[in-house]
């Protein structure tokens, strides 16, 4: 069997635990390619402006897919291709990826020019972040889930 990707957590804290396995700097943009891209391949992945190394990108997807926050499906019309779903844990960090785009604009838009400015997306996040993480997390299992994974654990957006 392969050798496990997963990193050693350094402590108890559940903060510190988190981070790391979404901490390092291409999880959570893995994630939010998914989520708002939907990247589903890994052809997808590198032809993303954020250029992730494929190395990288290999090992990242790994690691993702052993804590059961992505899946690795075949493509049902070419079985030689895999494409990478995220599960009820992945898209559990949804709320996450929503706070991190608002803080951006809110914290450290003036540092970053090529920032693309604040659009009706963006004001609908600020208006009412529960609803649009609800509708994110709807509009990604009716276009990704074919069925109800398995392997899912249950997740809930009060």
């Amino acid at each position: 069997m392969a050798s496990s990707t997963k990193p050693d957590f350094r402590c108890g804290c559940p903060t510190t635990s988190a981070l790391d396995i979404v901490g390092d700097k291409w999880s959570l943009v893995i994630i939010k390619q998914m989520l708002l891209e939907g990247k589903r391949t890994f052809k997808d992945f590198t032809e993303s402006d954020e250029a992730i190394a494929t190395n990288i990108l290999s090992a990242r997807l790994k690691m993702l897919e052993e804590y059961n926050i992505i899946r690795k499906e075949k493509l049902p019309n070419n079985k030689k291709t895999n494409i990478y779903i995220l599960t009820d844990k992945g898209l559990a960090l949804t709320p996450a990826i929503i706070e991190l785009t608002l803080w951006t604009y809110n914290s450290i838009i003036e540092y970053n020019s090529a920032l693309v400015p604040a659009d009706a997306r963006i004001e609908q996040l600020k208006t009412n972040k529960e609803k649009s993480v609800e509708m994110l997390i709807k509009n990604y299992k009716t276009k990704n889930w074919s069925q109800e994974p398995s392997n899912s654990i249950k997740t809930t957006v009060d």
